[in-house]
């Protein structure tokens, strides 16, 4: 759904994010994933998925949600397959893009068994280019970075031949914090890219930042503390 903020060939795309631990919903800050706690919005109460899922894409108008499940990504656990079953629920019609640390082909055939998204596959989980290469364009792909440090195999970041048809540009130390987003990097994304819809993640803090992301290329960005802060509507 389109939110007012145009570009030249399609509508910028604002996709609401949740960070999934324990079962609950919490606050991203600068990718330090240890200290995220429960999250406090004026969304909604509590920390449930479902009620923070159905309240960010409300305040949002989206049509699209990211769920990154931080068990999954940083211990290897399974991908939380009740929290996901129960923002479904809450949230029909909905787009689910779930980053749960997939690193090989049968993680990604349970998931899709499910029915419960559309997999991305985070630069930072990868041993090499395979799984990227395999899934083509029914997968995500995150390029993921720490401050100057690119996560994973240096191919996936330097060669756009890989790249399916959409690439989030994450830039985890930016995440939570109101810096704004790497502008560079996601331009060069966006050039290398020819034509692949690049999304920004990190940073964003309201509407100038929107209309610097469509100047610079992207496609949209993914956002949550501009949402809960009430600087994005």
């Amino acid at each position: 759904m389109a939110l007012g903020f145009e570009r030249r060939t399609a509508p910028f795309r604002l996709i609401p994010v949740i960070d999934l631990r324990r079962g609950q919903v919490v606050r991203a800050r600068a990718g330090e994933r240890d200290a995220y706690a429960p999250i406090d919005t004026p969304l909604a109460r509590g920390s449930a998925p479902a009620d923070i899922a159905r309240a960010l894409i409300a305040a949002a108008g989206a049509d699209l949600l990211y769920v990154a499940d931080l068990d999954a990504i940083v211990e290897g656990r399974a991908p939380d397959r009740a929290s996901l079953e129960a923002v479904a629920r809450a949230c029909p019609g909905i787009g689910l893009w779930v980053d749960a640390g997939f690193a090989d082909r049968p993680g990604i055939e349970r998931f899709a068994r499910w029915g419960l998204g559309r997999p991305v596959i985070g630069s930072e989980s990868q041993r090499d280019a395979a799984l990227v290469r395999t899934l083509g364009r029914r997968a995500v792909l995150s390029l993921d970075s720490r401050g100057p440090e690119r996560l994973g195999p240096e191919v996936l970041h330097r060669d756009a031949r890989v790249w399916p048809d959409e690439v989030i540009v994450m830039t985890l130390a930016r995440v939570g914090t109101g810096t704004g987003p790497d502008r560079t990097e996601i331009a060069r994304a966006v050039a290398a890219g020819e034509g692949r819809r690049i999304y920004a993640a990190g940073g964003v803090r309201g509407a100038e930042d929107v209309a610097s992301l469509i100047e610079a290329g992207a496609a949209g960005a993914l956002v949550a503390s501009a949402l809960h802060d009430g600087r994005l509507r």
